[in-house]
């Protein structure tokens, strides 16, 4: 692969509600990765642009605010596309972010004026939500959970009251409900650790090993579900989609790699993820999106010796909180049957933890780094007692159980 073929080009989308830190963490993101050597680019945010200009929406009839979102939209989209070329025939390492990204406009418009919007320029969101940006990172409101640091003072564009600000919070970060890699930073921590956790968050989904040079650190925890599902009247707003993994032939036994295949309405998205053991006790996933045909020609690479798992994946956001739930289908190994999983991340632990999980879940234990609940291990064809293949941990050997009865659930380091 030559160099060119290596240069990574990240589409980031940082949003929020008003006072969430959304300026600041943008400007401390953008010195972070310039330090290490990458190319930066800053999107402007277009309601800004457009709104210094003299537009007042209480001037406005309702035909002129829609056309206005339409004609803002048209906009947003054309001055991204001219940042996302820069950042192609860049020579390093491309880093954009983008201040609010398409589907933030939904917040601020109704349903039914949105889907209007959508059909008459041909726009599908499932496509621009989920395919456009690589990441999204919510910066929660200091009107939610940090009340005392609320100010409108130094935002020209920015008016609204406590209650106001935390409903529109929650309307932009609904927004982005769905999208594969959306992450919720709240106020649980001081401003400092707020903006470091945001900082790191990118860090790890670029597969970028950071040391112990950002402190607090937010883990994936995982919950066996017990069912039956509760009706779709007890969640919040949420999103479905069906995903379809394929475990891909490895050269070496500590490196997993996997095909995912997702998609809402006809539309799909395809990601390769390579897991594999670094330093600092940490396993890392690098993903990269493919086109159809990549994804296709990689397919010939599956293992044999794995299941293709299919499952359904559940969306929402609860507490400020985003939860990703997975309901297994078939086929699939009977050890799969009727299995439900809930992830989110998070940096809380014990009662704290528990505080933010959705009542309307029966929630039987968490399962964190537990391999029996490894998709790695889930989608073994073979029985785990007569398999060398099932899977402990992805660090040394001295880090898991020694393997007796076939397998173990006690892990030390492993996340599985």
């Amino acid at each position: 692969m030559d160099a060119i073929e290596e240069r990574k080009v990240y589409r980031l989308v940082l949003t929020g509600g008003p006072c969430g830190g959304k300026t600041t963490g943008q400007s401390r993101l953008c010195t972070f990765f310039e330090n290490l050597g990458w190319k930066v680019f800053r999107v402007p945010e277009t309601a800004t642009i457009l709104l210094s200009g003299g537009i007042k929406f209480a001037d406005l009839v309702a035909e002129e605010v829609y056309k206005f979102q339409e004609n803002l939209l048209r906009t947003m989209i054309q001055i991204e596309n001219t940042y996302f070329e820069l950042g192609r025939t860049s020579n390093k390492n491309c880093l954009i972010i983008c201040d609010r990204g398409f589907m933030d406009a939904s917040a601020y418009i109704s349903k039914e004026k949105w889907d209007r919007m959508m059909r008459s320029n041909n726009w599908n969101p499932v496509e621009l939500r989920d395919n456009r940006y690589n990441q999204i990172i919510h910066m929660v409101s200091a009107a939610n959970g940090a009340e005392q640091f609320y100010a409108t003072e130094e935002h020209s564009c920015r008016s609204e009251g406590v209650t106001l600000a935390r409903e529109l919070d929650y309307k932009a970060a609904s927004a982005w409900i769905g999208h594969p890699y959306f992450d919720v930073i709240d106020n649980s921590t001081d401003f400092e650790n707020k903006v470091n956790r945001m900082i790191e968050c990118v860090c790890q989904k670029l597969g970028i090993d950071i040391g112990d040079r950002l402190s607090i650190t937010s883990r994936k925890v995982k919950f066996l579900v017990s069912g039956p599902m509760p009706p779709d009247t007890s969640f919040p707003a949420f999103q479905d989609f069906e995903v379809v993994h394929h475990y891909l032939q490895c050269a070496g036994p500590r490196v997993q790699a996997r095909l995912r295949k997702r998609g809402q309405n006809g539309r799909w998205s395809y990601i390769h993820t390579i897991r594999r053991p670094q330093q600092h006790g940490q396993s890392i996933e690098v993903r990269t999106q493919l086109s159809h045909r990549d994804y296709l020609n990689m397919l010939t690479q599956q293992d044999d010796a794995h299941f293709t798992i299919y499952k359904k994946r559940r969306c929402f956001l609860v507490n400020n909180q985003y939860f990703q739930m997975d309901i297994y289908k078939e086929p699939s190994h009977p050890r799969c049957k009727g299995l439900i999983l809930l992830e989110t991340y998070t940096s809380l632990t014990g009662d704290k933890l528990k505080a933010i999980l959705p009542k309307f879940l029966n929630i039987v234990k968490e399962v964190t780094g537990q391999p029996d609940y490894s998709m790695f291990n889930l989608s073994l064809r073979e029985d785990w007692n007569n398999t060398k293949k099932f899977c402990y941990s992805l660090h040394d050997q001295d880090d898991a159980e020694v393997k007796t009865n076939g397998h173990s659930q006690k892990m030390i380091n492993g996340k599985a």
